[in-house]
């Protein structure tokens, strides 16, 4: 089958609905949990904010429209290496100057639900990837990695989804293990990309460290992995293309197969 042969059967296949578009991110309002940095490290992101320039009134009698105060990592959003001190100097590492190709790609989800209601706390190792992968098949190169913990009904409340810094992630061994394995990026439900114990972890954050240090990329704050399969999903994750943006809120999509 040629290219456009494989893409026309795609565009089929959504219409027909044995494809389906799963929506991967939450709604981002006044109420999006935000991370608050502790009082030493000074500035943090403000709460999302909608400002009302007209409304179908005498600021503009045909049309509404605003405009937003928030950060480029609020709510479901993307993490570009330069968002990283160890990705600050690799060369095209912000929003605007990542190849486009990188958006479209093959997500393997890794279900951590059944760990991560037993312990917040939990951390998935390299070990738990391997026998991932001993059942589902390897991770291939230049697939997103998901964790799937079922965190995600949370966002309704900042108070439960920030949970005191008990959140699941991924360990420093599991994140050097996909490294080496060339995947394109690594993504969570929780607020940020790492478990809220990672600022005791070596390196600190090795989602963010990591991943970045090597041009690879972040999701965070996803939603409805509990929809996906373990294998054969691909994901549409396109970030704003800010000049000089460490990151963007963004709209991701997976592509799914009907049984």
């Amino acid at each position: 089958m040629s290219a456009a042969e494989s893409l026309s059967a795609v565009a089929s296949a959504l219409a027909s609905g044995a494809i389906e578009v799963v929506d991967l991110t939450a709604p981002l309002g006044p109420e999006t949990p935000v991370l608050y940095l502790p009082p030493e490290f000074g500035r943090n992101t403000p709460a999302f904010k909608m400002n009302e320039i007209s409304a179908y009134d005498s600021n503009g009698p045909w049309w509404a429209w605003g405009w937003m105060e928030l950060g480029e990592h609020t709510g479901t959003h993307f993490d570009a290496p330069a968002h990283w001190i160890s990705g600050k100097d690799r060369p095209d590492n912000t929003t605007d100057k990542l190849p486009a190709k990188d958006f479209v790609a093959p997500v393997c989800v890794i279900d951590c639900t059944n760990e991560v209601a037993a312990d917040p706390d939990f951390v998935l190792t390299a070990e738990g990837v391997k026998a991932w992968e001993a059942e589902h098949g390897a991770i291939p190169e230049g697939a997103w990695v998901f964790m799937r913990s079922d965190w995600y009904p949370r966002n309704k409340s900042a108070e439960s989804f920030l949970n005191g810094g008990h959140t699941p992630g991924p360990s420093v061994d599991c994140i050097r293990y996909l490294v080496e394995k060339k995947i394109i990026g690594w993504g969570n439900e929780c607020v940020g990309t790492d478990a809220g114990m990672a600022h005791s972890f070596d390196p600190p954050f090795p989602a963010h460290h990591l991943m970045l240090e090597e041009g690879r990329y972040g999701l965070a704050s996803l939603v409805n992995l509990d929809k996906l399969p373990p294998t054969g999903a691909l994901v549409v994750a396109a970030p704003l293309k800010i000049v000089n943006g460490t990151g963007s809120p963004l709209r991701v999509l997976a592509l799914v197969p009907k049984n």
